[in-house]
C-alpha cells in the first residue's frame, strides 16, 4: 500500500503530557523511602507528541490534534512544541487542559509512570482534522482516548483514512473485556508484550499474536531490547533489536509506532515495516525523553 503524496499525511490524537523524567535511579520508591535520582528533566510527552515528532523526524507530514494547557508548566515546556516540526493546525489552547503532568522514573532496564490527566483528550477541531486533504492515516495514542470518545474509529474509516491504535497501559482499561471489541475497525494494531498479554489473557506471545491477528489486519507487538513481533492474517514475522546503550526507554514505544507507520505509508513490505519500527525504538532509548534527538548510531 502506498499513500504518498496528496494524502499523505499523520493525524496523531492524544493528550499531550509534561513529563518530569527522573534517570539514573538505583532502584524504584516504595512507599515510606526516598529515592535519589542523578538527574531530573522536564519535557514534553505523551504517545500523540512523541509519536508525530518521530514522524516529522522522518521527514513524513504529522499534524497534532490535542488540547494543550495554558497553565506555567505547560506555558515553559511550549517551545519544544514548535521545535518538533509537528503541524499544530489542530493544537487547541485551552486552559482545563492542563497541566497534565506525568512522572517518569527511569533507570536501564525499564521506567514506571505517575501521571495525573486533565480535560478532554480530543479537541473540538476533530471534524477539521478528518476534512484535511493530506490526512491519511489516524493514530491514536491511547485507548483511554477511544474509550473517552468512542467514534474516533468510526469516523475516520468514514473520512476515507487508516487508523492506527496503541492501547498504552491503563490500569482500569487494560483488562476490560470488551477493549477488542471497542477497537473494532483498527487496522494497525500497536501494543507492547504487557498489554498484548493482559488484552488477550495470553501469557505466551505468539498466541496472543495469534488472538490480535484474528481482530486486526496488522498487529505489531513491541518486545523492548528483544526486537518486535508482527501478525497480519496467516503472516508471522520477528525481529531482533540492536544492542544500544540505554539512557531512557520512555517513549522508545511510540518512536516504534512512528517508524512502523512511516514504513507502512511508504508502501514498505511488512517485514521492512518491523524493522524500521524496531530501528526508531532502539535510536529512541539513546537520550533523554521520547521526542528525537540528534540522529544517533545503532551499531552495536
Amino acid at each position: 500500500m502506498n499513500l504518498k503524496s496528496p494524502r499523505d499525511a499523520v493525524i496523531s490524537v492524544g493528550r499531550i503530557y509534561c513529563d518530569l523524567v527522573f534517570s539514573g535511579l538505583s532502584g524504584m520508591p516504595q512507599m515510606g523511602h526516598e529515592v535519589f535520582a542523578r538527574s531530573m528533566q522536564p519535557v514534553l510527552g505523551g504517545g500523540a507528541f512523541i509519536a508525530a515528532a518521530h514522524l516529522s523526524h522522518l521527514d513524513r507530514p504529522a499534524a497534532l490534534l490535542a488540547a494543550y494547557g495554558t497553565d506555567p508548566l505547560s506555558q515553559t515546556l511550549a517551545p519544544q512544541l514548535e521545535e518538533s516540526g509537528i503541524d499544530l493546525r489542530f493544537l487547541e489552547r485551552r486552559a482545563d487542559a492542563g497541566p497534565q503532568v506525568t512522572v517518569v522514573m527511569t533507570n536501564a532496564e525499564d521506567r514506571a509512570f505517575l501521571s495525573c490527566r486533565a480535560g478532554r483528550a480530543v479537541p473540538t477541531r476533530f471534524a477539521n482534522a478528518l476534512a484535511w486533504e493530506r490526512a491519511a492515516l489516524l493514530h491514536i495514542a491511547e485507548y483511554a482516548t477511544l474509550d473517552e470518545q468512542p467514534d474516533l474509529v468510526s469516523r475516520a474509516k468514514a473520512a476515507g483514512l487508516v487508523v492506527a491504535l496503541d492501547p498504552s497501559w491503563d490500569e482500569t482499561l487494560i483488562g476490560q473485556p470488551g477493549l477488542l471489541k471497542a477497537c473494532a475497525g483498527v487496522d494497525i494494531f500497536l501494543p507492547n508484550a504487557e498489554e498484548a498479554a493482559a488484552i488477550t489473557g495470553k501469557s505466551d506471545l505468539a498466541q496472543a499474536l495469534d488472538v490480535l491477528a484474528d481482530h486486526f489486519p496488522i498487529v505489531a507487538i513491541k518486545c523492548g531490547g528483544r526486537g518486535g513481533l508482527l501478525g497480519a492474517g496467516k503472516t508471522r514475522l520477528s525481529t531482533t533489536a540492536p544492542k544500544v546503550h540505554v539512557v531512557d526507554t520512555t517513549g522508545a514505544g511510540d518512536a516504534f509506532n512512528a517508524g512502523l507507520i512511516d514504513a507502512y505509508l511508504s508502501g514498505r513490505a511488512l517485514g521492512e515495516c518491523l524493522d524500521a519500527g524496531v530501528t526508531a525504538g532502539s535510536l529512541s532509548v539513546q537520550s533523554i525523553g521520547g521526542a528525537p534527538r540528534p540522529a544517533t548510531s545503532v551499531a552495536v
